[in-house]
């Protein structure tokens, strides 16, 4: 293991997060781990899009008391895109469990090999 791997715990981190969930998303034949799996890897990308922006001891990207250097301040493009992802990830489970939830009516199951099976004998 390299040196860098101690000192950049939050990146490590959130690929062992994304290794998590891509292996449950894989794995997983009940849709609503496939959901939870799916929430991890997001979690994982935010962590590490939120590692990459932040500076140590840099300020929030507002101009104060005329200092314009860039160096003083926090990139904002990481934060946004963090906002911007949470927003549209609590969006895609939302509408992902309301489907689970008619597929359960439909099917009395949320295993995708039982569905299939099911939908395999209704074509026929």
């Amino acid at each position: 293991m390299g040196p860098n791997l101690f000192t950049n715990y939050y990146e490590t981190a959130s690929m062992i997060l994304f290794a998590i969930g891509f292996t449950t998303l894989f794995l997983q034949p009940n849709i609503i781990k496939k959901i939870i799996g799916f929430n991890i890897m997001d979690t994982a990308i935010y962590l590490f899009l939120g590692a990459k922006g932040y500076i140590a001891g840099g300020l929030a990207p507002i101009i104060v008391n005329g200092v314009t250097d860039p160096s003083v301040y926090i990139n904002p493009i990481p934060s946004g895109l963090v906002l911007t992802g949470i927003v549209v990830s609590v969006s895609v489970t939302a509408v992902s469990l309301a489907l689970a939830q008619r597929l359960y009516k439909r099917y009395n199951t949320l295993n995708i090999d039982e569905i299939l099976l099911q939908v395999e004998k209704e074509r026929a």
